[in-house]
């Protein structure tokens, strides 16, 4: 699995926030509350180091995700993915409905739907643009499981390599955790490291 060198991890950290940013922003025009989402820090992962440190971060109950494919230059798919109370939460939020609304299911596929695209587009957009490798996407699609089962089936526990950016979610004084996750396919994360020592040369 390939290591990234402090120079990389700053160069993707940077690439990441300013997608985020992005996504804040798209955001926050869609409701009367301002979004901070920040990217503390970067790590690439194995499929099984992923699942451990998930674990510990979330918990081992079943998480919400909103799963979105990509391909072009390089190819792989991202995931938004947060505790179900806390993807409860923040549809409620969205949406002005309360927590406790039975309507809240119903709107709650198509509204983390929506974020999802919005802020995974963001952040795999901006690294698109910025690394003039434009990207082509799938339709996002929800599911709430439990951590193994987030991870594609076609990898090993130990191979491949996962890209973590842990996204903290701040709504004012509410409070959402979330992660997002970047899966390259075989070849790609390679390709990605190319082009970032390419604009770092």
């Amino acid at each position: 699995m390939p290591k990234l060198t402090e120079e990389q991890s700053d160069a993707l950290r940077e690439l990441i926030n300013i997608g985020i940013g992005n996504a804040a922003g798209m955001l926050s025009e869609m409701i009367e509350f301002h979004i901070q989402l920040q990217i503390p820090e970067v790590e690439v992962l194995s499929p099984l180091e992923l699942q451990n440190q998930l674990k510990h971060r979330l918990g081992s109950e079943p998480l919400s995700s909103v799963k979105l494919g990509f391909s072009g230059s390089f190819a792989g798919g991202a995931q938004l993915v947060f505790p179900t109370e806390s993807a409860a939460t923040l549809v409620a939020v969205l949406t002005g409905e309360d927590v406790g609304n039975p309507d809240l299911d119903a709107l709650k596929v198509s509204t983390l739907s929506e974020v999802g695209n919005i802020v995974i587009n963001g952040v795999m957009g901006s690294i698109g643009n910025v690394l003039n490798r434009p990207l082509d996407y799938a339709v996002p699609s929800y599911s709430e499981e439990e951590v193994e089962h987030l991870l594609p089936s076609s990898k090993s526990e130990e191979e491949g390599a996962v890209l973590l950016a842990p996204a903290r979610f701040s709504i004012e004084e509410l409070h959402v955790q979330g992660d997002v996750i970047i899966f390259f396919d075989v070849g790609s994360f390679e390709v990605l490291l190319e082009a970032i020592a390419a604009i770092l040369a």
